[in-house]
């Protein structure tokens, strides 16, 4: 039997989340270069670039890779044999393993995790409870899968009980074709199937911790049904053009995932869960000699040869807005934004709205002014402000006609596309929508020089802030005449499966 102490298993949870947070799996990064070499769409390779750009910035500070750190997401196996010497419960000890990770001070989390998701909504603080899986297993091991998942991404988690005749391809390509960009694609799609509905997701998000195979599979060809399903869904979806950020490309996923389960003679269920461009997980296993030790991925993975292209795009000074300058912009076209930011999301629109309601004053003056959509990790050293990358702007769409009709706001930044009545409501006000790239979180934060809280403090990482930027990179996705990028270039890019270049 071997004895396992509770403090080696906290440290190893803490480790490994911290280790994630940082460092992609080799595997992506490996992946994610290959599909930059071979994309086509000059949009969709300069989100590539900024993503693995902003990968190595993120692996050599050791500061997240995303603002979005996720909620932690522990898969256990406890072989009967082994023993945990503690007093504390299994979700206990996990939970101290995710707080020591969230509070470390040389590399502060972010703190994304509400206590009660129906009304108070008041965050923890340190990120716990983790979402916390255990299956007990032979052996006298416990061995342990630690993942991050990021809102943006789970919000695009599907479920469906299909009929057993039908086809398990033809419902995933259909519904990755209306989930837009808001998971933060090129990744990866978690596909589960069988069991019951809960075991049918569950199997999805284990998928995803498989390492990435599919490019070696279509390069010697499959050699399972299961193989086959996975290549032709891996085809299609390539083949929709959504492409990074959904500007429209030749990638949009670097692999597919399945996982199965015996099932009922009736049922069919089937879970779709989409990992973004933070792809963070490893794995470790505890015999009772320690606690893990993590590798870091090696340096000379990254592209040598790589660069952002944004030094060309069109400067702009947010202290002098108009409406005239605005609607010179172009959709596709790249801003280099400098000047004051404001940022504010879900929480602080929810309440800006509810004052404009009650003819209350609100505390920030927004006319004229660009807001960023954005939820920052804390500073630490020297730092302006922490990982600061953008989140998804449809959460804002229902929002948009009340702050853009009562409050005179000019520019909104976020990432992923605007719904049809959010675009309308944007060119009737002659406004504009711009994206940064999502997953390029610690590369934009550095165009940020300063940052202050003005209004809102309480609501932690969603209250609204002032930042002063510098050449901030985004691109024009929405302009005042209602041309959309995320409509136009997926359209574009959009072709028949047969011709999808080899790998």
């Amino acid at each position: 039997m071997a004895t396992i102490r509770e403090e080696d298993l906290v440290a190893s949870i803490a480790d490994a989340l911290q280790f994630i947070s940082y460092y992609h799996p080799a595997d992506y990064i490996q992946n994610l270069a290959d599909a930059w070499r071979r994309e086509e769409s000059p949009a969709a390779r300069d989100a590539m670039a900024q993503i693995l750009v902003n990968s190595r910035m993120a692996a050599f500070g050791r500061r997240p890779i995303c603002q979005d750190t996720g909620t932690a997401q522990i898969f256990m196996k406890v072989g009967l044999g082994a023993r945990i010497v503690s007093n504390r419960s299994l979700q206990e000890i996990v939970d101290e393993g995710v707080r020591r990770a969230w509070r470390e001070e040389r590399n502060p989390l972010r703190a994304s995790v509400v206590s009660e998701p129906l009304f108070g909504r008041r965050n923890t603080g340190d990120n716990a409870p983790a979402m916390l899986h255990v299956e007990m297993v032979a052996g006298d091991t416990i061995e342990v899968h630690v993942a991050a998942k990021g809102g943006g991404s789970e919000n695009k988690a599907k479920f469906a009980a299909l009929n057993p005749s039908d086809s398990v391809a033809d419902w995933v390509v259909r519904t990755v074709e209306t989930l837009g960009a808001g998971w933060c694609p090129p990744g990866m799609l978690g596909i589960g199937v069988g069991g019951s509905p809960e075991k049918a997701m569950t199997l999805a998000k284990l998928s995803l911790l498989d390492p990435i195979d599919l490019p070696q599979i279509r390069a010697r060809g499959p050699s399972s049904k299961e193989e086959e399903l996975r290549l032709e869904i891996f085809e299609r979806v390539n083949a929709l053009g959504i492409g990074a950020q959904g500007l429209g490309g030749l990638t949009t996923v670097l692999d597919v995932k399945l996982k199965t389960f015996p099932v009922h003679a009736a049922s069919l269920p089937v879970g779709l869960i989409p990992q973004c461009a933070a792809d963070r997980h490893a794995h470790f296993t505890l015999d009772g000699s320690g606690p893990a030790v993590f590798t870091p991925p090696s340096l000379d993975l990254w592209p040598q040869d790589i660069s952002v292209a944004t030094a060309a795009g069109r400067r702009v000074d947010l202290d002098r807005l108009t409406r005239e300058e605005v609607a010179t912009w172009r959709a596709g076209e790249t801003l280099l934004l400098s000047g004051r930011l404001l940022t504010g999301r879900d929480a602080a629109h929810l309440r800006l709205t509810r004052m404009l309601e009650a003819g209350e004053p609100l505390p920030v003056d927004l006319r004229d002014r660009a807001i960023y959509y954005v939820g920052p990790v804390d500073a630490v050293g020297d730092e302006a402000v922490g990982p600061a990358g953008p989140t998804t702007a449809t959460r804002m769409d229902k929002f948009l006609e009340p702050i853009l009709s009562r409050t005179g706001l000019l520019v909104m930044v976020g990432k992923a596309e605007r719904g049809p009545a959010a675009v309308e409501t944007i060119a009737r006000h002659g406004a504009a929508y711009l994206i940064a790239v999502g997953g390029a979180a610690y590369l934009v934060s550095k165009a940020i020089r300063s940052a202050r809280v003005l209004a809102f403090a309480d609501l932690g990482m969603e209250a609204i802030h002032e930042f002063v930027v510098e050449d901030m990179p985004v691109t024009v996705a929405v302009d005042a005449a209602g041309t959309s990028v995320h409509r136009d270039g997926p359209a574009r890019w959009r072709r028949p499966v047969r011709e999808m270049a080899p790998a």
